[in-house]
């Protein structure tokens, strides 16, 4: 595993692209209509991952730069995206990297900001924002108990009795703080979301959870095993009540 906590998602590529959850379109929409982002654009995208937030931004013609520190998820953001002209990555660490005397009109990030240390990633940002630019910041937050309160306490049981990781998430990061650093705040605004997946689904999306990649070898088979037999017990269904939460702070 890892030393680097922030390269834990770099171990499972292929997975991760195809488990990870993408966006309500609706939150990009807001976001293009409110920066006007577009032609004559320019944006960056921190830690892109595989691309689950990407599609926006490059598609809407934008010259677009995303800086992703692990070497397996850029190369795939490569093999997704290179054959646009205006799409670019750099492999390397957004908190160190030198952006020389590059501006952006839009930076924007998908539950990857959270990974930098709070005043590192704020002040970067601002001082890496043309006058008037934008910091756009989302992540989901997300549900299973109103759907099936029984399923939900059964697989809490699991946790408790089986749950243990190698890298216990304890990243600690204010999404309200960007007024401290300069930053004016626009606006919180909320879409909703729905997924249901059958039990091996639901393994496989938690597999890319960055707890359960660090889960313990002791831990792994009667962890995924007594979540997976839950999940049948309950009609072999698990639906998730989901938030896409967007940030907006100008400079």
């Amino acid at each position: 595993m890892a030393k680097d906590k922030r390269l834990v998602f770099d171990s499972i590529p292929e997975k991760f692209d195809k488990w990870r959850v993408r966006y309500n379109p609706q939150l990009f929409d807001h976001i293009i209509k409110t920066t006007g982002l577009g032609p004559g654009k320019s944006c960056l995208e921190i830690g892109p991952g595989t691309g689950q937030a990407s599609d926006f931004a490059i598609k809407s013609g934008a010259d677009y730069l995303a800086i992703e520190l692990g070497s397996h998820l850029a190369d795939k953001m490569r093999e997704k995206y290179s054959s646009y002209p205006n799409f670019s990555i750099v492999n390397a660490d957004f908190e160190t990297y030198d952006f020389a005397d590059k501006k952006f009109d839009l930076i924007f990030s998908a539950a990857t900001i959270q990974w930098i240390k709070e005043d590192v990633a704020y002040s970067r940002v601002y001082d890496l924002l043309k006058d008037g630019g934008y910091l756009a910041m989302c992540l989901m937050v997300s549900e299973y108990q109103s759907d099936n309160p029984e399923l939900y306490d059964e697989i809490q049981e699991v946790y408790e009795k089986c749950f243990v990781t190698n890298q216990p998430y304890d990243q600690h990061f204010d999404y309200m703080n960007g007024s401290n650093y300069g930053l004016k705040f626009i606006e919180q605004k909320f879409w909703p979301g729905r997924r249901e997946y059958t039990a091996d689904e639901h393994n496989e999306y938690l597999g890319t959870h960055s707890t359960h990649i660090a889960i313990t070898d002791e831990s792994r088979e009667p962890f995924f095993n007594g979540v997976r037999d839950a999940v049948l017990r309950h009609g072999n269904k698990i639906v998730f009540n989901d938030k896409y939460v967007l940030y907006l702070y100008q400079k």
